[in-house]
């Protein structure tokens, strides 16, 4: 079984060379990845999730 990591968003930002506010603003339009709530101000990423979208921006 294989377990996806958890990005944090400086990790999603290095890894799509986009700005914080553009990938909330991605997110927000249901074109990027949602992050999950880990807590009131804490929220990560699943790493294959991003991956594929960075594949398919491509």
């Amino acid at each position: 079984m294989t377990t996806d990591r958890l990005l944090k968003i400086s990790d999603v930002m290095e890894r799509t060379a986009l700005s914080r506010s553009h990938i909330y603003t991605l997110v927000g339009r249901g074109q990027f990845p949602a992050p999950r709530k880990l807590g009131p101000k804490c929220s990560r990423w699943v790493e294959s999730h991003v991956d594929a979208w960075v594949r398919n921006a491509a």
